[in-house]
């Protein structure tokens, strides 16, 4: 809305579980298969776990983070490159800058450069790297689809989600990709929180949940729900997909077609007051101004 006209529509799917795991609410087409992109990660950073890599607290939280590249984003993923002997030369996802746009200011003001370590992946791609070290398995083949690592990746997904893959791409940070459906992927997220302590499953549940400005950063809206709402997993990912978890089981994912994430901020929002989530974080997280002259003159607004 601009100036009280409508300018622009994002339309997109939307699914919402109940505590027992039925589908409460469906909007949009909720069987159709999805690349869920960095939602995927809090079962990547499983399929780490299952493979054998002991990691925990902020660690883990990384593992499955999309990090704004802050400094103590980066110093840590150097951090455990060290621990397990690797070098920044062996990730293998591509130099950036950071996510964040405050970060990334700063970053370029500093004279530094894109790099390996400064991407929203790096932290996943050292876990992956890492368990491999530790396995005796190829490091140079760690993408692979069907790397050892990457095959138990697949079947946490399946386990998870309770569906097999649809399909399997790559994402943007070179890993592999699998798609399933939003029904599946809220699926996954509410097995997440439901999972029995001590499991891979909780585990990165809880260290997600416990250090969730490693898995987002400072101004990022994972970081500010899971933190304000005690007990929720939430994960972002690119071309506006989102997933969340209440400690009750309830979950909802969505995906915004044309991947607008300006969208994603006001639909999440409208959900969890749909969801009876009654917190001043939910209002932060759904404002989204759209400026005339440098003031305000609209909003981006959740339109169901």
């Amino acid at each position: 809305m601009r100036s009280g006209f409508v300018e622009g529509l994002h339309r997109g799917s939307l699914v919402v579980l109940g505590t027992d795991g039925a589908v409460e609410l469906a909007l949009g087409d909720i069987a159709a298969p999805i690349f869920p992109r960095s939602a995927n990660k809090p079962m990547q950073a499983a399929g780490v776990l299952r493979a054998g890599l002991d990691l925990a607290d902020e660690r883990l939280a990384l593992a499955a983070a999309s990090h704004s590249g802050e400094p103590f984003h980066r110093d840590l993923v150097l951090k455990l490159l060290a621990e397990y002997g690797l070098d920044a030369a062996q990730l293998q996802c591509p130099p950036d800058l950071p996510l964040d746009p405050e970060e990334r200011d700063t970053y370029l003001a500093a004279g530094a450069v894109p790099d390996r370590v400064t991407m929203n992946c790096s932290g996943k791609h050292t876990a992956m790297l890492a368990v491999c070290a530790q396995r005796g398995w190829p490091l140079e083949s760690y993408l692979d689809a069907g790397h050892p690592l990457q095959r138990i990746i697949h079947e946490v997904v399946e386990e998870a989600a309770g569906e097999p893959v649809a399909a399997v791409g790559t994402d943007g940070c070179g890993a592999p990709l699998m798609a399933i459906t939003l029904t599946g992927l809220a699926r996954a997220f509410r097995s997440f929180v439901l999972a029995a302590p001590g499991s891979a499953e909780r585990r990165v549940a809880d260290a997600m949940r416990t250090h969730p400005e490693y898995v987002a950063g400072t101004r990022r809206a994972d970081t500010w729900l899971m933190r304000e709402v005690p007990g929720t997993l939430s994960k972002m990912g690119a071309e506006a997909v989102q997933a969340v978890a209440l400690p009750d089981g309830r979950a909802l994912a969505f995906k915004v077609e044309d991947g607008s994430t300006r969208a994603l901020g006001p639909v999440l929002a409208r959900t969890l007051t749909l969801l009876g989530v009654d917190a001043p974080v939910v209002e932060r997280i759904g404002r989204a101004p759209l400026l005339g002259g440098g003031r305000e003159v609209g909003e981006i607004r959740a339109a169901f």
